[in-house]
């Protein structure tokens, strides 16, 4: 083990990436198109146009960029949390007896609490150039409408934030912290939209989702003037904004003479886990490294390990483009579990081609050994994780134990994609013994299957 490491990798401003990788353009089997959901052929830059931000479709439709500048403007923004800190878990591997070298890039130092804020501050800068006053946008548990409240009022925008009903429920500050930024906030499904009023005939006590908040922020956005709709996942562009956190890791192992040999990190839409993979498995796809990444997504809502490889809509009243992904279906409602930000129905087409062509894996946990895990990271090395993040420490943790029992010095690199000051509410049912674990049945998960278009 290298024991001369420093406990944090610092970079200098000058070392700070000044540019995004595009995943994509490194890719042989690219991902499917997305689909206009009238004709079925490929969407195009006006058929976006009137939900989302000009540079922003631009971006989504580039797969042959390989890196794309950040414009001073955004990385101005930057400069107030970024870089991260990049930490080598000495405590941890010490606690486990492992042979391995355990890092983690901190993303929870921000108000926000999370990795939300790289994107968030790209679209909304982008909606500032394309002359808007307002955006909507939803959340799960709160990290991206948190972020996007901080990105709006430093840009000067009004927001409106669809949150997920349930969501809102467990993690009420997260609501005030929203509208301390300046945001609006709507408990998601709502009577302010058709779709909200649709989903709420249908089923009145529902603690809604991610699809369910996406199809709402949407319709206010198409029906509002200067306003588009903004999104914190799944899309490409998104992960684009989020490989800052990949070429910061890897910037910082070149520098320190660092190689990973596994990439752990959490998996709902595919934020964190594409933009924390990015520049290494760009390298993989040129064969020039062989690192093996693990996504890891809640028992609860397993598209990866249980979904189907298909297009589906990105929203519960089936709005969106098409996109061909790991889904368990549009209609699916996740069970009310406390990862909020990994309770969606889809995963990004980017990363789901990846899975499909077998160069990433996928594991499914359990909301009591997420947490397990979560208590004792925060016990050993004193940060208190989100709930989302702490899937990633559990497979950590598995891979160190497992180095442990074959006596394998392997480098593993994890995200901890945000802080869990907000989830107080989950770690006391923890606590008091009252979790409970979840796994859908197959006949629920074909509930939400028999939700998939035909095309």
């Amino acid at each position: 083990m290298n024991n001369n490491t420093p406990t944090r990798l610092y970079l200098s401003e000058e070392e700070q990436p000044k540019k995004w990788l595009n995943l994509r353009a490194f890719m042989k089997n690219k991902p499917a198109p997305m689909l206009h959901p009238g004709t079925l052929q490929p969407a195009t830059a006006a058929d976006l146009d009137p939900v989302f931000c000009k540079e922003c479709i631009e971006q989504e439709l580039d797969e042959t960029t390989e890196l794309i500048s950040i414009p001073n403007g955004i990385l101005e923004f930057y400069r107030a949390y970024r870089p991260a800190p990049l930490i080598r878990a000495y405590f941890l591997e010490r606690a486990l007896g492992t042979p391995a070298e355990i890092y983690y890039k901190h993303e929870g130092t921000n108000t926000s609490g999370s990795h939300k804020l790289n994107s968030a501050a790209a679209q909304a800068f982008y909606a500032k150039q394309d002359g808007l006053t307002s955006l909507t946008t939803e959340t799960g548990a709160g990290q991206w409408g948190s972020a996007m409240s901080m990105a709006c009022a430093f840009y000067d925008l009004d927001l409106i934030v669809y949150m997920v009903k349930i969501s809102a429920e467990q993690k009420p500050y997260r609501k005030a912290l929203m509208e301390t930024y300046g945001a609006e906030l709507i408990l998601s499904p709502s009577n302010t939209t058709n779709s909200g009023k649709k989903i709420l005939e249908k089923n009145p006590n529902t603690g809604g989702s991610l699809g369910c908040a996406i199809s709402e922020a949407i319709e206010k956005a198409v029906s509002t003037p200067k306003c588009r709709y903004v999104l914190g996942s799944v899309l490409n562009h998104v992960l684009l904004h989020q490989s800052i956190i990949g070429l910061e890791c890897k910037t910082a192992f070149d520098k320190y003479g660092i190689t990973p040999d596994i990439i752990v990190g959490s998996a709902g839409g595919g934020s964190n886990l594409g933009g924390l993979i990015a520049p290494f498995m760009s390298e993989k796809l040129q064969g020039k490294s062989n690192v093996k990444v693990i996504a890891v997504e809640p028992a609860s809502c397993p598209s990866f390990t249980r979904g189907k490889f298909a297009y589906d809509f990105g929203d519960t009243a089936q709005t969106t483009p098409l996109i061909k992904m790991y889904t368990l279906g549009s209609g699916y409602i996740p069970s009310s579990s406390h990862a909020g930000g990994l309770r969606y129905h889809g995963m990004n087409s980017t990363l789901s081609q990846l899975y499909h062509d077998k160069l990433i894996e996928a594991r499914a946990v359990v909301q009591t050994d997420i947490f397990d895990a979560a208590v004792q990271f925060a016990k050993i090395e004193g940060i208190l994780p989100a709930p989302e993040s702490a899937h990633a420490i559990k497979v950590a943790i598995d891979e160190a134990l497992e180095c442990k029992r074959t006596g394998e010095k392997k480098t593993i690199l994890f995200g901890l994609t945000g802080t869990g000051y907000f989830d107080m509410s989950a770690y006391m049912q923890y606590n008091s013994g009252a979790m409970s674990d979840y796994r859908p049945t197959d006949e629920e998960l074909e509930t939400g299957f028999k939700s998939l278009p035909a095309t």
